[in-house]
């Protein structure tokens, strides 16, 4: 059974490795792949089972390789895989769900308390003598903000969402969701309200939801216009969820007091994204699923994916 990963290097650069795909079929792993049709194509020709993070395999790449019979998707979201020809050709496609949960309640947080705290900046101006050379016992250049009795918006209360509500709570915060299915777990972490409310309530505003038709562009003008005065917005989600120029203009003005993001509508983050220019937005390179732990349960699910499927009984199926 010949098994190939297109993009190995984000899963595991190094430090992790795939000793337990191996013993499943001849392994080929490779660090990156372009997405280009030709050359995705030249190295699942005679690939039975083919792994993927976010090279996309396509209806005309499907119909070229006529031994692909399971596509494993190294990643949550499947939306690099053609699900509609998949299924025409009876080919499963699965992903791995619920691995970077914790993780990227951490990252939501790390950015938060860097807007309130300011820990980067206040370190740079230590080690650059400041603090040394000073009159004072301390100094702070920014307001520094306490997030007790503060409320949490979080928009999307799936684990991820319930995951940081929970860490909000740890904060002393008031947590509050309008996440449309409400659940005894869910509502022993925050309150479920309607989304206006959400929005209007919120001293800090989630945002832990998919990317689909009824989130594509929820923060826009028209709802950043209902949100409080120096609200802070937190997006660990999709880019795809906030209208960028609109955030980069609330916070301009001050309407937003900060924001912190791990993703963009286009990554890499191209240089005339209107969120580079803002001083006041935190922005990281979509890392939040990217500690060595979370990836190591990435690995451990995809093989066992895989494995579930050689033995006629496959999990995490998708199509």
């Amino acid at each position: 059974m010949k098994i190939v990963i297109l993009d190995g290097y984000t899963s595991n650069p190094g430090d992790l490795n795939w000793d337990k795909l191996k013993i499943l079929g001849d392994l080929t792993v490779y660090e990156y792949t372009k997405n280009q049709t030709e050359d995705v194509v030249e190295r699942l020709q005679d690939c039975e089972i083919a792994l993927t993070n976010k090279t996309v395999i396509t209806k005309e790449i499907m119909e070229v390789c006529p031994k692909l019979r399971y596509i494993g998707v190294l990643a949550t979201g499947y939306n690099v895989v053609d699900m509609k020809a998949a299924a025409e050709r009876g080919i499963t496609v699965t992903n791995v769900p619920g691995y970077s949960t914790q993780a990227v309640a951490q990252q939501a947080f790390a950015l938060l308390l860097e807007i309130c705290s300011h820990v980067a900046h206040h370190s740079s101006e230590v080690h650059s003598g400041r603090w040394s050379r000073g009159r004072d016992f301390c100094f702070w250049d920014y307001p520094l903000v306490e997030l007790d009795h503060k409320t949490a918006g979080i928009i999307g209360f799936g684990q991820t969402g319930k995951a940081i509500g929970r860490v909000a709570k740890a904060f002393g915060m008031r947590v509050i969701t309008c996440g449309s299915h409400a659940t005894e777990e869910g509502k022993a972490i925050g309150e479920y309200v309607a989304r206006e409310q959400l929005l209007r309530e919120s001293d800090v505003i989630f945002l832990a939801c998919p990317l689909n038709e009824e989130t594509k562009d929820l923060i826009c003008a028209e709802t950043i216009a209902q949100m409080k005065d120096g609200v802070i917005l937190i997006n660990t989600s999709r880019g795809g969820t906030i209208v960028e120029k609109d955030l980069a203009q609330a916070l301009k003005s001050g309407k937003i007091y900060g924001a912190g993001v791990d993703v963009v509508s286009v990554e890499p983050a191209q240089p005339d994204n209107p969120l580079l220019s803002c001083d006041n937005c935190v922005i990281t390179p979509h890392i939040a699923w990217a500690t060595k732990e979370a990836r190591g349960r990435l690995i451990d699910i995809a093989s066992e994916n895989v494995r579930s499927f050689l033995d006629g009984a496959p999990v995490n199926v998708v199509a």
